[in-house]
């Protein structure tokens, strides 16, 4: 059997050459800024079990009789207002940064004395495509029997980091081979990956000058998820606290926040756009904007912070809000990717048989039996 939806890999060779593959994952993006698309992605994230802790008999009749009824003009209109002409920004950023990662990493393995070419890099999105289901079949059908597991959120939380080991399982249920895993929780304290984000912010101000104030805003979850045991929140100080420090911003020079809520239950506080409306009130001149949860710019950075975070911080008596772009295709966090998907390949990283074993092992194979 083989993974459904996807042709069966190549099959098995005792004179195959074994590679290693990494799997980025990242949240995902609808194909197109329509209704009907949004509705699909919509209708993929909001059944999310790990997404929406509620008893799915009481959840699918707000769904469907209501949400995705409604939401999915409005999140249409939004994501028209950041699309590109290559596409959803999220997933062409997120292909970058694939297509860099596995030159890097490459290279990173040739100095190790091993092939450039040991191992695969490919992309899935949770929801959305490319799916997870289709990228892992492609590190199956390049021969990776060992695959690094890389959720592209810096900070753990269940309804992202663990979903994304959920939909892993998921794809590989039916697979006869089942590559060994590995799965890589969160990066909140990297030091590279804090340096990359100081980088990215620093080649901003050098451009534009230094803010009167500086937001780091990350995504909100569920108040209760803090309850439940999600490291989550405590993720988020220490990552905005490290990166403040990195900045050699004092305490009282930037402020962290959580965005994006949805529903009417208690989310982690405060929340960026009360943070945002209370600055400008407070005559706060310039106020800049960093997402340090998203490593790729999407709708929740570009639109709900650089459009209508933007909006609102004006009409509350702002003068000027920017938002920096997130780390994208950074050289210093290209390196900092390959760096940790190279820490976490140890122990994997050894050099493939090489044309002489690999022909001594299919004719002991042959020998007894084998045809392949």
């Amino acid at each position: 059997m083989t993974m459904a939806g996807h042709p069966p890999a190549r099959g098995f060779a005792h004179d195959r050459m074994p590679r290693l593959g990494v799997l980025l994952v990242n949240l995902g993006t609808p194909d197109a800024p329509t209704p009907a698309a949004v509705r699909r992605y919509l209708a993929e994230f909001l059944t999310d079990h790990r997404v929406i802790e509620i008893p799915p008999v009481a959840w699918r009749p707000i769904l469907h009789g209501v949400i995705l009824r409604t939401r999915p003009a409005r999140s249409a209109a939004r994501y028209q207002s950041i699309w590109t002409r290559d596409g959803s920004p999220l997933l062409v950023q997120s292909q970058k940064q694939r297509t860099l990662l596995l030159g890097y990493l490459g290279q990173r393995i040739k100095t190790a004395g091993l092939p450039a070419d040991l191992c695969a890099v490919e992309l899935g999105m949770r929801y959305g495509n490319p799916s997870i289901a289709s990228a892992l079949a492609k590190l199956v059908d390049a021969r990776a029997d060992k695959v690094l597991v890389l959720p592209l959120y810096p900070q753990y939380a269940a309804s992202t980091t663990a979903s994304a080991f959920d939909a892993v399982a998921a794809a590989l249920r039916r697979q006869r081979r089942v590559p060994a895993l590995r799965f890589v929780d969160g990066f909140c304290d990297d030091p590279f990956y804090i340096k990359a984000m100081a980088q990215v912010i620093n080649d901003d101000w050098v451009r534009e000058g230094q803010p009167d104030h500086l937001v780091l805003s990350f995504h909100g979850v569920p108040r209760r998820t803090l309850d439940l045991g999600d490291p989550y929140h405590c993720q988020c100080q220490k990552t905005a606290r490290l990166l403040a420090t990195e900045l050699g911003y004092a305490r009282d020079r930037w402020t962290l926040a959580f965005q994006s809520r949805f529903g009417r239950a208690k989310w982690l506080t405060p929340y960026t756009s009360d943070v945002l409306v209370k600055l400008a009130r407070g005559k706060m001149g310039r106020v800049d904007v960093f997402c340090p949860g998203f490593v790729a710019d999407c709708l929740e950075t570009l639109e709900e912070i650089g459009i209508e975070g933007r909006r609102n911080f004006i009409a509350a008596g702002g003068k000027e809000l920017r938002a920096i772009p997130c780390l994208n295709a950074h050289p210093m966090w290209i390196a900092a990717l390959a760096d940790l998907a190279f820490r976490n390949l140890q122990g994997w990283l050894a050099a493939p048989p090489d044309a002489h074993e690999r022909e001594q092992t299919l004719l002991r194979a042959q020998a007894m039996g084998a045809k392949h």
